[in-house]
């Protein structure tokens, strides 16, 4: 019969970026952690840890979710890192949908989970803006955790006023807290806004097709600091720091932004991108008029070529960039940095340079042959 052990984590979107990360970091810890990981589809490269189980289910399917995770009984910590965005992110619909989904997997695992210490919920910088409000241009802000909400219908107040309604019926026995990442940079093939995946296809098109490598946005977002990066490991560190130190978990609901330090700008980034992809870059780097949707969506073939010539990891362009999402994120109208003072002054010391991380990820990639 295995041993038990003292610390048991479910990851709910083991396969996304963070998730991923927290898994390998988890299993290969000096403490005995045991590690669920749950995801609605099957993992493309299995991590394999006799300490690691992978669960494949559907959390919007109740009976399913039950049937599968209510023999869970030994889950000590909670890390809630997924979500569904089949709606509008600003919607009632996606609020309705993302606490169905967590609400089915806490009534399968809450009532049997006896020695539950500790839930640790993912959001993001998205809390602090409503899009659906006025923009104020003159606002240049580093927002703070203390910002009061905004706006009526953001999926993540939803998800933290559906934990705390659920956890204060254990009589304060279980603690939990929320990480607030910026821009995610990490390796997978199949996550929403798959920001690193999505300029990786973006520098092997311009390479192959040899196209100038430009960045298609607005001069304010090319020029100035708008969103801080948050690389993926140090997200990952950040949920098992909030999640295991008894000083920060002891003070239920404790929010962190979880980014990697100073700010940066796409103009000081860019040239060093083309570089890394070895393409060719523009002396005017900068295209107002650009649009990697209308540019990129009719190269689906030839990334299929490529993917077959370089012997890559079968996967779609649409698998890996998600041309849209950079569109907005070049001409997202409201900044989104945050601060990072609480974290640095609560003793989290982890700490990126933004560029050293994309490059990272980049390379990560290349070695899991998901880009050549």
């Amino acid at each position: 019969m295995a041993e038990a052990t003292s610390s048991v984590a479910i990851i709910f979107g083991v396969t996304g970026l963070v998730g991923r990360e927290l898994v390998k970091r988890l299993i290969t810890s000096k403490s005995d952690w045991k590690v669920y990981g749950i995801a609605r589809r099957p993992e493309v490269n299995p991590l394999h840890s006799l300490r690691y189980q992978f669960i494949s289910c559907d959390l919007l399917d109740p009976v399913e979710t039950k049937q599968k995770l209510s023999p869970l009984q030994d889950v000590t910590h909670i890390f809630w890192i997924t979500w569904t965005g089949q709606h509008c992110f600003d919607s009632q619909e996606c609020c309705q949908q993302n606490k169905k989904m967590m609400s089915n997997a806490l009534d399968a695992v809450m009532p049997k989970a006896k020695a539950l210490k500790h839930v640790s919920l993912q959001t993001g910088m998205k809390h602090y803006v409503s899009l659906q409000d006025p923009w104020n241009a003159e606002e240049n802000v580093y927002y703070s955790e203390k910002r009061p909400r905004v706006g009526a219908s953001n999926f993540y107040y939803v998800l933290e006023d559906l934990i705390k309604e659920r956890l204060a019926v254990e009589g304060n026995k279980v603690s939990w807290s929320v990480i607030r990442p910026g821009l995610l940079m990490g390796s997978s093939h199949r996550t929403f806004y798959n920001f690193v995946g999505s300029l990786c296809v973006y520098g092997t098109l311009c390479k192959h097709l040899n196209l100038p490598f430009v960045f298609g946005g607005t001069r304010e977002l090319w020029e100035e600091a708008c969103i801080d990066g948050s690389d993926a490991r140090l997200v990952a560190e950040q949920h098992i720091w909030a999640a295991t130190n008894d000083e920060i978990s002891s003070i239920h609901g404790q929010a962190f932004n979880a980014i990697n330090g100073p700010s940066f700008t796409w103009k000081e980034i860019w040239p060093t991108l083309g570089k890394k992809f070895g393409v060719e870059v523009p002396n005017e780097m900068f295209v107002t008029d650009f649009w990697y949707a209308k540019a990129m969506r009719d190269k689906g073939k030839v990334w299929e070529e490529i993917v077959v010539k370089q012997g890559l990891v079968v996967t779609k362009m649409e698998d890996l960039a998600d041309w849209g999402f950079l569109d907005v994120l070049f001409r997202c109208p409201k900044k989104m940095l945050g601060s990072r003072e609480k974290a640095d002054r609560a003793g989290f010391t982890v700490t990126y340079k933004t560029s050293d991380s994309i490059l990272y990820w980049i390379d990560t990639m290349r070695d899991e042959k998901l880009v050549p």
